[in-house]
């Protein structure tokens, strides 16, 4: 059974954004909302060159990388091709407008990674 965490409500996320949901000793939760106010979270680390994706602009489902230009898919974490590379993705949850993670990926998922 999961454990979720609560993060923040979907109205906290700013449409076509993100929010950073801080980890002490690792890389940062980047939880973004699109357009449909759809929600995803992916590690605050760009494949590339650790672009910060939170600062990055979302369109559909991906999220452009601040620094090169990436185009960084929600759903999975993965560069659109011709580029290559995948950041980690966390699982989320929303009920009742309400956005959880979850709590063990919060806990183990590139832990330790600061970029």
């Amino acid at each position: 059974m999961t454990d979720w965490t609560s993060i923040c409500t979907v109205d906290d996320i700013p449409v076509l954004g993100a929010r950073r949901v801080a980890r002490p000793g690792s890389c940062d939760v980047a939880v973004f909302r699109n357009g449909e106010d759809k929600v995803f979270a992916l590690l605050d680390r760009c494949p590339h060159k650790g672009g910060p994706l939170s600062q990055g602009i979302v369109f559909g489902e991906h999220v452009a990388c601040p620094l090169h230009n990436w185009a960084i898919g929600l759903n999975d974490g993965c560069a659109r091709a011709p580029d290559e590379g995948c950041t980690p993705r966390f699982a989320v949850q929303v009920v009742d407008n309400e956005v959880f993670l979850d709590a063990a990926e919060l806990r183990t998922v590139a832990v330790g990674d600061l970029g």
